[in-house]
């Protein structure tokens, strides 16, 4: 699924103009209805006439809400800048495409809005200037439609060229690390508190356990779990969010007030919130000064803001439409990684932007060339980075064939495979060069299948010990040696409980209604009345033969049942036997056991599959091992 973003200076028309295409009103705030104007960001869906469904999100166009706007836009696939042709461009015009450009968003359509208020020649002089203020950003080139969402020209024409520009948009990827970047945090009655944002990096289902990052308590950074209650797109349950959807997640046994705009819904464990950040820096163009070292700014990266200082790492200024390298000192965690694209802001203009190379980084020594040289090897290729993308593509992946695809040195390769593992980025199951890879998240889809699939097995066969091996393996469709080698993590984690035939969930302990209860002890009863001939007559229903068999009550073969201290007796019986003669037959153990044939005979069939004994024609002998 892909994101829409609008942009654009106030009152040119945004919400009018997504309204019109979708039939939502974006703005949600009485005071925005009360003003005309939006003040946080809208959002609202549509499917195009292709059949494809996005998602748009609305963000404020005055200047004083630029903040709300840069929380809209990090997690966007194409832009609307939106022109009204009876103002043309305008101060916060510039302002956002600049930050488009600074974000690297490929993607864009040039809207002319209003062309119902201004005469064709006019119209004709606007989109001129339109198509001239984005020469050189990463918008030049892009479509130009011109419309009016009062009247209606030109709707049709915009959505075909929305849906043209999409199919040249390549969708987000499931690198197995989901990230939803919190834009809103809000209580449903009946439900409890719900967050929102666009999916990034990978999916989200229903039921996961969930980290929220950065979670911040007294002043210092903790731990903050939940659980995914529910998840919906365009007000539509689901039960999987897949990567570039705008998600409503559910969130269990957290309050609102523990949770705020920028921070980020994660997979437990892996995601670190960062104080300090290396990036490469681009000063704006059009700034009328130079950046200094050490000025204070705020920080800007998906929906997330923090104040912070920056520091130039090989110069003292940097001059407008310039780039170097600098650390940001971020006053406030921020969880981000490494390629997001971030802006920075003073209180009244946007300064500039660019790409983070490092999320953990350590204060530098200004002006050293073997920092600067350092940071160009991170920005040209993280070995760690490349060895997750390829995983991430293949999982599950045969380790030594995606390190060999990688290209990397050998001590390179195994180098990031330890990083990937220590930072619990990546599984590895089995051993040596046999070792198969899951990232994080892929085996965190394989963990929520079996656990699916083992409890929906109980839930149908509630006197089982758990569902068979080979069964599950059959319903995973994994191959023999990968399964044993993901059930072996499972059961180690405690996420199932594995006794060598059987698969459960922890805990788990079959019961007998009182009912089935009275019937296996009858049974039992009339088993033990004549141990080695037991009668027919009384067997419960199966569900109950498996239970005794499956705790070790009875042995039950061909509709044959014998108690197990029956069983075990004439098993010894007969093993003594041979122990005084080399052979025995089916006569001498019928006199042996002073049963009969019909007996005899599936007892000693059971004895052959179990190892026991071996047949040579009429006669049967120990088997020796």
């Amino acid at each position: 699924m892909f994101v829409i973003g609008t942009a654009g200076h106030v009152d040119h028309g945004k919400s009018a103009l997504v309204q019109a295409l979708t039939g939502i009103d974006p703005d949600r705030l009485q005071e925005e209805k009360d003003r005309g104007m939006t003040i946080d960001l809208g959002f609202a869906w549509l499917r195009l006439p292709g059949g494809t469904e996005v998602s748009i999100v609305d963000v404020p166009g005055h200047e004083r809400f630029i903040k709300n706007m840069l929380a809209g836009v990090g997690g966007i696939d194409l832009a609307l800048l939106v022109i009204a042709a009876d103002e043309g461009v305008m101060p916060q015009t510039r302002e956002h495409l600049a930050i488009l450009d600074l974000l690297g968003v490929q993607r864009g359509v040039l809207v002319v809005t209003k062309s119902d208020l201004v005469e064709p020649g006019f119209l004709d002089l606007v989109a001129a200037d339109v198509e001239d203020v984005v020469k050189g950003t990463t918008l030049e080139g892009s479509p130009l439609v011109r419309c009016s969402a009062v009247s209606r020209d030109g709707l049709d024409e915009l959505l075909t060229v929305i849906e043209q520009r999409l199919a040249e948009t390549q969708p987000k990827r499931d690198l197995g690390r989901p990230r939803l970047p919190i834009d809103r945090v809000f209580t449903i009655a009946g439900f409890g508190t719900v967050v929102t944002g666009t999916l990034i990096d990978g999916t989200l289902s229903t039921g996961q356990e969930v980290e929220i990052v950065p979670a911040v308590e007294g002043g210092h950074v903790t731990t903050l779990r939940s659980r995914l209650r529910g998840i919906q797109t365009h007000r539509s349950k689901v039960d999987q969010s897949e990567p570039g959807t705008r998600t409503a997640a559910n969130l269990a046994n957290v309050e609102p007030d523990q949770l705020s705009r920028g921070q980020v819904v994660t997979t437990p464990g892996w995601l670190r919130p960062s104080e300090a950040v290396d990036v490469r820096l681009k000063a704006l163009g059009s700034l009328g000064r130079p950046l200094r070292h050490n000025l204070n700014v705020t920080f800007h990266s998906l929906a997330a803001e923090a104040p912070a200082r920056l520091r130039l790492l090989d110069l003292d200024e940097l001059l407008p439409g310039d780039e170097t390298w600098a650390q940001l000192r971020l006053y406030k965690p921020t969880a981000v990684l490494k390629g997001d694209r971030f802006i920075i802001r003073d209180a009244n203009d946007t300064l500039g932007g660019g790409v983070i190379v490092e999320t953990q980084a350590k204060r530098h020594p200004r002006r050293r060339p073997g920092v600067i040289a350092a940071l160009e090897r991170q920005q040209t290729g993280d070995p760690a980075e490349t060895v997750y993308a390829a995983i991430a593509a293949a999982e599950p992946a045969e380790l030594r064939g995606v390190l060999t695809r990688t290209d990397l040195p050998a001590t390179a390769a195994a180098d990031a495979v330890g990083a990937l593992v220590s930072t619990g980025r990546i599984v590895l199951l089995g051993d040596g060069d046999s070792r198969t890879a899951y990232t994080a998240g892929g085996f965190e889809r394989l963990r929520l299948a079996t656990q699916s699939a083992v409890e929906a097995y109980l839930k149908q066969n509630p006197l089982r010990a758990g569902m068979g091996r080979e069964e599950l393996r059959s319903r995973l469709g994994l191959p023999q040696r990968l399964f044993a080698a993901a059930l072996e993590v499972m059961a180690a984690r405690e996420d199932v409980t594995d006794t060598g035939g059987a698969v459960a969930m922890p805990g788990w302990t079959p019961r007998l209604s009182p009912a089935q209860q009275q019937a296996a002890d009858a049974f039992l009863a009339a088993l033990r009345s004549d141990p080695y001939s037991p009668p027919n007559e009384g067997r419960p229903s199966e569900d109950v033969v498996a239970y005794l068999v499956d705790t070790g009550r009875i042995v039950d073969f061909g509709g044959i049942a014998f108690t197990r201290e029956a069983f075990d007796e004439m098993t010894a019986k007969v093993i003594a036997a041979l122990g005084t003669q080399e052979t025995i037959t089916m006569g001498q153990v019928r006199d042996l056991l002073g049963s009969s044939r019909r007996y005899v005979q599936p007892f000693l069939e059971e004895l052959d599959r179990r190892h026991v004994t071996m047949r040579r024609g009429d006669e049967r002998l120990l088997r020796r091992v």
